[in-house]
């Protein structure tokens, strides 16, 4: 099967798009990853969820299991504080890597190969050329697995 066969419609927003609703949304439709849209409908950016908490949790924390297990939460300031007036772009961990994409030929094979060696959930697909990519849907994980399991 086809990528393009396997896409399905998935909830986006866009760079530009305030962090704050963006993270809300992203809670309520409760994604494995935030799929971002530049203004040309392009991908932008796509994140799983648990890069997107990166903006909590401060450096050393990250480098010390020690120290991330003495941190409490009440220490931690929450999310719309740490995301109030970002936009999705300037929310977005750095250096913002290039989205996991395929064309609409891609083998489902091909499709599981890219998201196992880039740790995501999602791949969009998008159809075009160089000037003028549209995304016509995006492949999960889920998506995926259900593919092969059939």
């Amino acid at each position: 099967m086809r990528a393009g066969d396997l896409a399905e419609q998935y909830p986006a927003v866009f760079a530009d798009d305030d962090a704050v609703a963006a993270a809300r949304y992203f809670v309520e439709q409760r994604l494995p990853a935030l799929l971002v849209l530049d203004a040309d409908r392009r991908p932008y950016a796509i994140v799983p969820g648990s890069q997107l908490l990166r903006v909590l949790v401060p450096d050393f924390v990250l480098e010390s299991h020690v120290l991330a297990s003495a941190l409490r939460d009440s220490e931690v300031e929450s999310l719309a504080e740490q995301l109030d007036g970002l936009t999705v772009a300037q929310w977005l961990p750095r250096p913002r890597t290039l989205p996991t994409v395929v064309g609409p030929d891609a083998g489902a094979a091909q499709v599981a190969a890219l998201m196992v060696r880039t740790h995501t959930p999602l791949v969009a697909v998008v159809e075009g050329d160089a000037e003028a990519v549209r995304t016509v849907g995006a492949i999960t994980a889920a998506r995926l697995m259900e593919h092969f399991l059939a």
